[in-house]
């Protein structure tokens, strides 16, 4: 539709053609179709990208277009339902539909919230329901809370600030050099203080307003954090100076997380215990400069297992290996057994955890990501070679293309 898309409804020429790619793709080997309903995914000019301005129908007949070839999957990062009743249960009908009408498991990722804390109850519900009306559906969850990662090697929470804006702009040693300067730093904590609360709510992986309460220090990788705002009434200082502190005594190296969702842990581990389940929700493939939620199964088997003992290991491993694998209709994966792929992750349960990120400078002109490693991981072993020991690349690339089930046909 080229620009079209971004301002007119498909018309019945284009939805066709939409359809034909989506069969194609499909024959080709694609595992599904994925749209986007969320105003998170905007353009980077703040617009809505396409598949927000398409109606319901348009997304109806693309999910048709699988169900008539009996093969792929419907993925959505669903619409903004705020909590009215209504608006949540018109979605999920909606929902459901393309899932029993069509024939197509339906998937969406799922967390819950600190300001609603049973929002994630009904699209829980809702699986079960389409399961006993003939259809399926999974939901995509994360084992631990969404964060946002600052550091002033990446982002701040304040960088918008005017004061701020300006010595951000400056290279690192310079900005410790700012902040270690008395008069230059009451005018930092100043500019926080004053921060009017009436800004533009962000989206994506933006950086929210300060809110010392839910900014916490991440000394280490896995919780219990403690707050800025609980340091600060320790030590009867203003919490933006708790925040300079902390960084320069990590040499502007300290990292602070700000949950997105602020998950309750409880809720947590009934979504990743649910049947309908499957622990694989993660955002730092679109957000590495500032999203890190990539250690999740890392994160099930130090903290679920090892640290809070609510899982079994061996719950686990199936969690981390048979459910994707099934929910994925990836056949011949996630047991080990005879003529299955003999992809293998060789750990130590003892030992296995995240590490503290870092910042690095190595992608595309240079842009930032934050890259995170983990110990305990002792071999990773892909098509029978071992591609990795000991957290180091072997050389060994025997991976192969994951295709869907018409691929072959």
């Amino acid at each position: 539709m080229g620009e079209r898309a971004f301002t007119d409804e498909a018309t019945e020429q284009d939805l066709q053609r939409m359809k034909r790619e989506v069969r194609e793709a499909i024959r080709a080997g694609a595992i599904g179709f994925t749209t986007s309903r969320t105003r998170n995914h905007q353009t980077p000019d703040g617009n809505p990208v396409a598949s927000r301005l398409a109606n319901w129908e348009e997304v109806r007949e693309l999910v048709s277009a699988m169900g008539e070839m009996k093969a792929g999957i419907f993925e959505i990062a669903g619409e903004d339902t705020g909590t009215d009743p209504e608006r949540i249960q018109d979605y999920l009908n909606r929902l459901k539909a393309l899932a029993v009408d069509h024939k197509v498991p339906v998937t969406y990722g799922m967390f819950s919230s600190r300001r609603v804390p049973d929002y994630w109850r009904p699209f829980f519900n809702l699986a079960d329901d389409t399961e006993a009306a003939g259809g399926r559906m999974f939901i995509q969850v994360h084992s631990r809370s969404l964060n946002l990662v600052y550091s002033f090697e990446s982002a701040m929470p304040f960088d918008r600030l005017p004061v701020w804006r300006d010595i951000r702009k400056l290279p690192l040693a310079e900005q410790e050099a700012a902040l270690r300067n008395p008069e230059m730093r009451r005018k930092l904590v100043a500019a926080v203080s004053s921060e009017p609360r009436n800004h533009q709510t962000p989206v994506g992986a933006e950086p929210r307003g300060v809110n010392y309460k839910w900014l916490f220090v991440m000394d280490k990788a896995s919780p219990p954090h403690r707050s800025v705002a609980e340091i600060a009434d320790e030590q009867h200082k203003d919490p933006t100076d708790v925040v300079i502190d902390l960084a320069l005594a990590k040499g502007m190296k300290q990292f602070f997380l700000q949950p997105l969702a602020n998950e309750n842990q409880d809720h947590v581990l009934q979504m990743m215990k649910h049947p309908k389940s499957v622990v694989t929700f993660s955002d730092s493939g679109a957000h590495v400069s500032q999203i890190m939620d990539s250690s999740l199964q890392t994160h099930v088997l130090s903290y679920w297992v090892r640290d809070k003992q609510a899982l079994t290991l061996e719950q686990a491993v199936r969690m981390l290996t048979l459910v994707p694998a099934t929910q994925w209709g990836l056949k011949g994966r996630g047991l080990l057994r005879e003529g299955n792929a003999a992809d293998v992750t060789v750990f130590n349960p003892d030992t296995v955890a995240a590490t503290l990120p870092q910042v690095e400078h190595d992608l595309p002109a240079g842009a930032r990501r934050l890259k995170q490693k983990a110990n305990g991981f002792l071999a990773s072993v892909v098509n029978g070679q071992v591609v990795l020991r000991n957290n180091e690349h072997t050389g060994a690339l025997p991976g192969q293309l994951l295709r869907g089930p018409l691929a072959s046909k």
